[in-house]
């Protein structure tokens, strides 16, 4: 059938996530409404990035007017991956991503993918969508805003069923294979992508036994039995799944290098000023917490190299 699946269960990758914001004393935890909608955002990212398996970074990012004002995603072509949510507002329980992100219907869902090695004047590819559908209705799952982007960027039905608490973030994924090429499976003439969209009965079919699977089995059961009992009457073709160094895993890729060079950005004049009022310029990375300090000797290095004036300088990208 032109129809493939992938499920993800991310437990240690996750749990790191939220050590590492619970240990920095200046943020401390997300709240459960932020840690569900981040943990969503984790899941669908590894899911994205494995479907696509594109060579750089699949950024998965969420903004709006709401208390959440970011909410951020990477995920590497090893599936390496970090994640990070800003917030400046109170979150009240039960919130969703309507009240948390939405509140005005301003709301935005971006995927960049970004190529590991780029071409001279090659950018980022960067698709954005709205928080709402096709009424303008606000949608209140993250699984819907990204079936809404599947559909108008690669016009491809997809299904997602997404879930997390605060030792699992865990999805599924559903998708119908376009029928043209080495994925006309079944030998169908090809037509318009568009005019595929919906018809297909296999996919259907598929979808719907997939949507049934409540957030409670998605979080507490393995996968061979969610994939017994969704879909106990058809015949799966199983790949090999990925797991330890080869499947989804913590890691920033942050270095005092790179905050040095944002420090550069910053100019001379404006850090001179914060050394002038604090007598050093701390940053902190906001995906694993940890503190990089310059103090006024730094800072001068900083200016003086003339390694940093070279736009592309390899070393600092």
């Amino acid at each position: 059938m032109p129809v493939r699946g992938m499920v993800v269960r991310l437990t240690d990758a996750w749990t790191e996530i939220l050590r590492r914001r619970e240990s920095n004393s200046t943020t401390g935890a997300y709240p459960q409404p932020v840690r569900q909608l981040l943990g969503e955002m984790v899941a669908a990212g590894a899911l994205m990035q494995s479907n696509i398996k594109f060579d750089g970074a699949l950024i998965l990012q969420i903004f709006g007017d709401g208390p959440v004002k970011l909410a951020v995603v990477e995920v590497q072509h090893d599936l390496s991956l970090r994640a990070t949510a800003t917030i400046n507002g109170d979150i009240v329980a039960e919130a969703g991503l309507a009240s948390m992100v939405n509140v005005h219907n301003q709301g935005r869902c971006a995927i960049t993918l970004d190529p590991q090695s780029r071409f001279p004047g090659q950018q980022p590819y960067q698709g954005v969508v709205p928080l709402f559908g096709d009424r303008r209705e606000k949608l209140e799952k993250l699984s819907e805003v990204l079936e809404h982007y599947m559909l108008q960027s690669e016009q491809l039905d997809t299904t997602l069923v997404l879930a997390a608490d605060d030792k699992v973030a865990a999805g599924l994924l559903i998708q119908r294979l376009p029928l043209e090429g080495v994925g006309n499976l079944a030998g169908i003439q090809t037509e318009d992508r568009e005019a595929q969209i919906g018809v297909n009965e296999d996919y259907n079919r598929i979808a719907v036994l997939a949507s049934s699977l409540k957030r409670e089995e998605l979080l507490t059961l393995d996968v061979d039995t969610i994939l017994r009992r969704l879909f106990w009457e058809e015949k799966l073709s199983r790949f090999e799944p990925l797991q330890g160094n080869m499947g989804p895993r913590f890691s920033c890729n942050c270095s005092r290098e790179r905050v040095g060079s944002m420090i550069f950005g910053l100019g001379a004049d404006e850090a001179q000023s914060i050394l002038a009022e604090r007598n050093e310029i701390e940053v902190a990375c906001e995906f694993c917490g940890v503190q990089y300090r310059f103090d006024p000797v730094d800072a001068a290095q900083i200016f003086t190299d003339p390694g940093r004036r070279l736009p592309g300088n390899p070393s600092l990208q």
